[in-house]
Protein backbone atom coordinates (compact mmCIF):
# COMPACT_ATOMS: atom_id res chain seq x y z
CA UNK A 1 0.00 0.00 0.00
CA UNK A 2 1.01 3.65 -0.99
CA UNK A 3 1.89 5.78 1.74
CA UNK A 4 -0.20 9.40 2.18
CA UNK A 5 1.78 12.15 0.42
CA UNK A 6 3.45 15.19 2.76
CA UNK A 7 2.07 17.85 2.36
CA UNK A 8 5.22 19.31 0.32
CA UNK A 9 4.52 16.48 -1.94
CA UNK A 10 1.33 18.37 -3.14
CA UNK A 11 1.49 21.07 -5.56
CA UNK A 12 1.50 24.60 -3.70
CA UNK A 13 -2.06 25.59 -4.46
CA UNK A 14 -3.06 22.57 -2.95
CA UNK A 15 -0.90 23.00 -0.12
CA UNK A 16 -2.50 26.11 0.37
CA UNK A 17 -6.25 24.66 0.18
CA UNK A 18 -5.14 22.18 2.95
CA UNK A 19 -3.24 24.20 5.02
CA UNK A 20 -5.23 27.58 5.61
CA UNK A 21 -8.31 27.00 3.17
CA UNK A 22 -9.89 24.32 5.06
CA UNK A 23 -9.25 25.64 8.65
CA UNK A 24 -10.77 29.03 7.70
CA UNK A 25 -13.83 27.31 6.45
CA UNK A 26 -14.12 24.89 9.20
CA UNK A 27 -13.47 27.19 11.51
CA UNK A 28 -16.11 29.86 9.94
CA UNK A 29 -18.44 27.05 10.14
CA UNK A 30 -17.83 26.29 13.90
CA UNK A 31 -18.05 29.84 14.98
CA UNK A 32 -21.41 30.03 13.43
CA UNK A 33 -22.49 27.45 15.86
CA UNK A 34 -20.86 28.84 18.57
CA UNK A 35 -24.12 31.31 18.63
CA UNK A 36 -26.65 28.58 17.54
CA UNK A 37 -26.06 25.23 19.14
CA UNK A 38 -23.70 24.03 22.11
CA UNK A 39 -24.15 20.46 20.95
CA UNK A 40 -23.33 21.72 17.54
CA UNK A 41 -20.12 23.50 18.20
CA UNK A 42 -18.70 20.86 20.78
CA UNK A 43 -18.92 17.87 18.51
CA UNK A 44 -17.79 20.46 15.38
CA UNK A 45 -14.51 21.28 17.99
CA UNK A 46 -14.06 17.67 18.50
CA UNK A 47 -13.66 17.41 15.08
CA UNK A 48 -11.42 19.76 14.81
CA UNK A 49 -8.97 18.52 17.09
CA UNK A 50 -9.35 15.24 15.03
CA UNK A 51 -8.69 17.89 12.13
CA UNK A 52 -5.38 18.90 13.71
CA UNK A 53 -3.74 15.65 14.27
CA UNK A 54 -4.50 14.76 10.55
CA UNK A 55 -3.03 17.88 9.35
CA UNK A 56 -0.28 17.13 11.40
CA UNK A 57 -0.05 13.32 9.72
CA UNK A 58 1.10 15.34 6.56
CA UNK A 59 4.39 16.14 8.36
CA UNK A 60 7.67 14.12 9.14
CA UNK A 61 8.05 14.25 12.64
CA UNK A 62 6.35 16.07 15.56
CA UNK A 63 8.44 19.39 14.86
CA UNK A 64 7.16 19.87 11.96
CA UNK A 65 3.58 18.54 12.69
CA UNK A 66 3.70 21.10 15.59
CA UNK A 67 4.04 24.12 13.33
CA UNK A 68 1.39 23.17 10.78
CA UNK A 69 -0.80 22.80 14.18
CA UNK A 70 0.49 26.25 15.36
CA UNK A 71 -0.76 27.56 11.60
CA UNK A 72 -4.01 26.00 11.54
CA UNK A 73 -5.08 26.41 15.06
CA UNK A 74 -4.25 30.26 14.84
CA UNK A 75 -6.42 30.16 11.53
CA UNK A 76 -9.23 27.78 13.23
CA UNK A 77 -9.41 30.13 15.70
CA UNK A 78 -9.69 33.76 14.03
CA UNK A 79 -12.33 32.16 11.82
CA UNK A 80 -14.54 31.17 14.80
CA UNK A 81 -14.66 34.49 16.05
CA UNK A 82 -14.72 36.29 13.21
CA UNK A 83 -17.31 34.07 12.00
CA UNK A 84 -19.37 34.48 15.17
CA UNK A 85 -18.72 38.45 15.07
CA UNK A 86 -20.68 38.41 11.51
CA UNK A 87 -23.17 35.91 12.54
CA UNK A 88 -24.22 37.92 15.78
CA UNK A 89 -25.93 35.91 18.10
CA UNK A 90 -25.26 35.35 21.44
CA UNK A 91 -22.71 32.51 22.39
CA UNK A 92 -24.36 29.35 23.21
CA UNK A 93 -20.65 28.73 24.96
CA UNK A 94 -18.44 30.93 27.08
CA UNK A 95 -16.08 32.28 25.84
CA UNK A 96 -12.83 33.52 27.50
CA UNK A 97 -12.65 37.09 28.07
CA UNK A 98 -11.56 38.80 26.15
CA UNK A 99 -12.56 36.14 23.40
CA UNK A 100 -9.25 36.84 21.56
CA UNK A 101 -7.68 34.15 24.36
CA UNK A 102 -9.95 31.46 22.21
CA UNK A 103 -7.33 31.98 19.35
CA UNK A 104 -4.22 31.47 22.20
CA UNK A 105 -5.41 28.47 23.12
CA UNK A 106 -6.67 26.69 19.42
CA UNK A 107 -3.14 27.71 18.67
CA UNK A 108 -1.75 25.91 21.48
CA UNK A 109 -3.62 23.01 20.95
CA UNK A 110 -3.30 22.78 17.69
CA UNK A 111 0.53 22.40 17.35
CA UNK A 112 0.12 19.75 20.51
CA UNK A 113 -2.37 17.75 18.06
CA UNK A 114 -0.54 18.77 15.17
CA UNK A 115 3.20 17.43 16.26
CA UNK A 116 0.94 14.39 17.69
CA UNK A 117 0.03 13.67 14.50
CA UNK A 118 3.92 14.51 12.85
CA UNK A 119 4.98 12.09 15.59
CA UNK A 120 2.63 8.95 14.50
CA UNK A 121 3.53 9.46 11.17
CA UNK A 122 7.22 9.56 11.82
CA UNK A 123 6.75 6.79 13.93
CA UNK A 124 4.88 4.83 11.56
CA UNK A 125 7.76 5.72 8.63
CA UNK A 126 10.34 4.14 10.58
CA UNK A 127 12.19 1.34 8.43
CA UNK A 128 11.95 -1.61 11.85
CA UNK A 129 7.60 -1.23 11.47
CA UNK A 130 6.39 -3.25 9.40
Amino acid sequence: MRSLPLLDEHPQSLQVVLAVVIPAVFGAITGFFLGVSVGTYVVLSILGVLGGVAAGFDHRGAAAGARRGVLGGFIFGSAILIAHEIHGATAKVELPEPAVILVAITTLFGAAFGALGGHLRERGMRPDRP
